[in-house]
């Protein structure tokens, strides 16, 4: 049996997740975390097989999650599941140590696999993850603006792209608004632009929202 720990904040997703696993018969759902937090400390004390990790959890964040448990507990395999399109946070998630990607639109016809192999020892990076891998170690100094925003800030970018409010994103990732806020600062400065709406401009013309 394979032991697998899911972590996402979303009820539905989690029951979700756990009721296709169990219905393959060869996985073991050992936890369930609602936020990274909890998400590490199941995972420390658990010592999974695979960690099938949501990149959007409430609090410290997923791919922060992912650095520090890949330290502590290297041998823990991690699944990232995003809503986000695969690019950018697919090259992010593996150079943090996961050993495969999964957009949540996949989920249904790939998760088994996907933690199948990874718990082998192998990665799971689908064509096109493996694409946008190719070409960053290619050219890995002719990035995007949004490229040079740390992981948080580009977080921001994305949820700012499909319209949401600063009231909404602090909500969401159980920040302030006074810290969602200084992020905006930053990704204003970081990438040269001056408003609200070149920020939703530009993530929509980068396919990020």
């Amino acid at each position: 049996m394979i032991r697998v720990l899911l972590a996402d904040d979303h009820p539905i997703v989690r029951d979700g997740l756990k009721k296709h696993l169990e219905e393959e018969g060869d996985f073991e759902v050992v936890g369930e975390a609602t936020d990274s937090r909890e998400a590490y400390r199941l995972a420390v004390d658990n010592e999974p097989d695979v960690l099938v990790l949501d990149l959007e959890m409430p609090g410290r964040g997923g791919l922060d999650t992912l650095r520090e448990l890949k330290r502590v507990k290297p041998d823990i395999a991690v699944l990232v599941l995003s809503r986000h399109d695969e690019d950018p946070f697919a090259v992010r998630s593996i150079r943090s140590g996961a050993a495969g990607y999964l957009s949540k639109q996949s989920v249904s016809d790939e998760l088994a696999e996907a933690i199948r192999k990874i718990a082998s020892g192998e990665r799971y990076i689908s064509p096109s993850v493996a694409a946008t891998l190719a070409m960053h170690l290619e050219s890995p100094t002719e990035g995007k603006p949004h490229e040079t925003l740390s992981d948080r800030e580009l977080q921001v970018l994305c949820m700012m792209g499909k319209g949401m409010t600063a009231t909404e994103i602090a909500d969401d990732l159980a920040l302030s608004v006074k810290t969602i806020s200084t992020y905006r600062s930053r990704i204003l400065d970081k990438m040269e632009l001056e408003n609200n709406a070149q920020i939703i401009r530009y993530a929509i013309e980068n396919e990020l929202a």
